[in-house]
């Protein structure tokens, strides 16, 4: 009994030895490295996505901002079973590919699904799966959904941006990555969720006005279920600042909604990405370079009795015959036989300068993304046909702002404005980082672009193309626009297709507005005075009434002092 009593002494002496000797070890030699794992486990560095700044109207409403949504993830380490994860399909989406993934131990986290709804991560929460958990994350939002989607554009599910300004600016919308530390238990069950000093992104303030947006959207809308058209467009600007106030396309989509967009075209934003020949609208600018040029005047005859000019040729008709026209007739009554003529008297050296002059073939500079210059062929590669065909708005390119821009330097005065939709930029603590400028130039004299300007006045009237865009109390300078659709794969212009278009400014000797709208194959009628030009004078009726714009036959009565606007034109800062 001595010797079994003494043996087992020596064997646990051995052992608390031992112990003690890996006691030592780990507390004082292998300490780092033990410390080290258990800080690994415990310690844990979550990666988290700020918040991107808001994008708001000119008048501080919100578009675009960000709420918080929880994403569901998954940590293998902790995950007792793969099927509890399978079961989560009754749930959310589980890709094959993640329950592969679930087997690698190694790797302690995995996303499920991102962003989910509250509804969704409360019912999940309730199952209390281990290894199962939740990040709040930022979930872009657009509070008017449709409106000004094309403007606004979206993100994907990093919060990157995608299209509109949300990517033109991402760079100012996104802040940078943040992280938080988060401590764990022996088990790897959460303690805490750290602290983390909030960051955001900076802040959009746009020219945009929600409430013309809407006016506008609303009767573009009707426009297209009226005339069963396949795409229209309409833009609203300033036409001394060059200002944005609305644009809007249709088709369109809701950013809020993705996964209903089937058509990948809807997003497009047409008003800067898509080129049409304009017809008619076109024909201001060899009207204006022939005034500027004085080889015109206002009383200038032509006789388009025939109804047809031959060019090359070929036989250039006029819609109706018309016997001798004046200059300010042959607009009035958009002869495009009178045009032509026009245009040969000022040959075509100087009608393609003032085509550049008027910015086509040139990007307008717009702070939106995707925009394309349009087309405008040199002279040395005009053909015989050329003088007659591009006068009245045919073999040339362009978008619906590069033609409403043009508008607006008859408006203003004679100054090619840039356009612009960001007018501030501001930091999450209100300081401006950026604010915008009126940038402009002159492209014609004072005096020519009023007398278009008049010449414009009378398109409205009786006699004109588009009585039907003349509003109650309010002067509309304008011009239609009815041009055929060429067909490549018959080259030939198509006798079924058109695109019917109106633009001009309101009211017409002190402009508030500029607005264009075109309305792609419509249905029924295809005339822009029939088709593009009631849907101006129902956006411009609501706009003026919305921007409280005095009346013209109030003012000629003396009930008006002074119209508010021309205070705001002598404030314009113009660098």
């Amino acid at each position: 009994m001595h010797k079994r009593l003494l043996f087992l002494r020596v064997i646990l002496s051995i052992g608390f030895l031992i112990v003690i000797f890996r006691l030592i070890l780990v507390m004082f030699v292998e300490h780092e490295a033990y410390f080290s794992r258990a800080k690994i486990q415990q310690i844990t560095k979550e990666e988290i996505t700020p918040k991107r700044g808001n994008i708001y109207d000119r008048k501080g409403r919100e578009l675009a901002i960000s709420l918080e949504k929880e994403s569901l993830y998954v940590d293998p380490y902790l995950l007792k079973s793969s099927s509890s994860v399978e079961y989560l399909k009754k749930y959310v989406k589980v890709d094959s590919q993640l329950i592969e993934q679930l087997s690698d131990k190694n790797r302690r986290f995995l996303w499920i699904e991102r962003k989910i709804d509250p509804r969704l991560s409360e019912q999940i929460k309730s199952l209390k799966i281990e290894g199962i958990g939740f990040i709040t994350e930022g979930a872009r939002y657009y509070p008017k959904g449709f409106l000004a989607s094309h403007i606004l554009g979206f993100v994907n599910i990093d919060e990157v941006g995608i299209e509109g300004l949300e990517r033109q600016y991402d760079n100012y919308l996104k802040s940078e990555k943040a992280s938080k530390i988060v401590l764990r238990d022996a088990r790897g069950k959460k303690l805490s969720d750290g602290n983390l000093n909030e960051t955001k992104g900076n802040d959009l303030f746009l020219t945009l006005d929600e409430g013309l947006q809407y006016i506008v959207e609303k009767h573009l809308d009707n426009a297209m279920k009226k005339w069963q058209a396949s795409s229209a467009t309409a833009i609203m600007m300033d036409p001394f600042t060059g200002e944005i106030l609305a644009l809007a396309n249709r088709p369109t989509y809701d950013p809020n909604n993705l996964k209903s967009i089937k058509n990948l075209a809807i997003i497009r934003n047409r008003a800067i990405t898509d080129l049409y020949e304009p017809g008619s609208t076109f024909k201001i600018v060899a009207a204006t370079a022939a005034l500027e040029e004085a080889i015109v005047t206002p009383n200038t005859k032509f006789d388009c009795s025939q109804g047809y000019i031959e060019v090359w040729g070929k036989k250039i008709k006029d819609a109706h015959k018309h016997g001798v026209l004046t200059f300010e007739e042959v607009i009035q009554k958009s002869s495009n036989v009178g045009t032509i003529k026009v245009a040969m008297m000022l040959g075509k050296e100087k009608l393609y300068n003032y085509i550049k002059k008027f910015g086509f073939g040139e990007k307008t500079g717009i702070d939106l993304p995707g925009e394309i210059a349009g087309y405008v062929k040199p002279p040395q590669r005009w053909s015989g046909t050329s003088i007659g065909a591009i006068p009245i708005g045919q073999e040339v390119g362009v978008t619906a702002l590069q033609i409403l821009r043009a508008y607006s330097a008859i408006a203003n005065g004679g100054y090619l404005v840039k356009p612009f939709i960001v007018s501030e930029i501001r930091s999450s603590k209100g300081d401006i980082l950026y604010k915008s400028y009126v940038q402009r130039e002159r492209i014609l004299s004072e005096k020519t672009a009023k007398t278009v300007s008049d010449i414009l006045k009378k398109v409205t009237e009786e006699g004109g193309t588009a009585t039907t865009a003349k509003l109650d109390g309010n002067y509309v300078a304008g011009k239609t626009g009815t041009a055929q659709k060429y067909d490549p794969k018959t080259k030939t212009y198509s006798k079924d297709k058109f695109v019917s278009s109106f633009v001009g400014f309101i009211p017409a000797d002190n402009p508030r507005i500029a607005l264009i709208v075109v309305i792609h194959d419509p249905k029924g009628a295809h005339y822009g005075g029939v088709v593009a030009a009631p849907v101006f004078k129902e956006i411009s009726n609501e706009a003026l009434s919305y921007l409280q714009v005095p009346r013209d036959d109030a003012k000629e009565k003396g009930l008006v002092v002074m119209d508010y606007y021309e205070k705001s034109k002598k404030a314009v800062s113009v660098r």
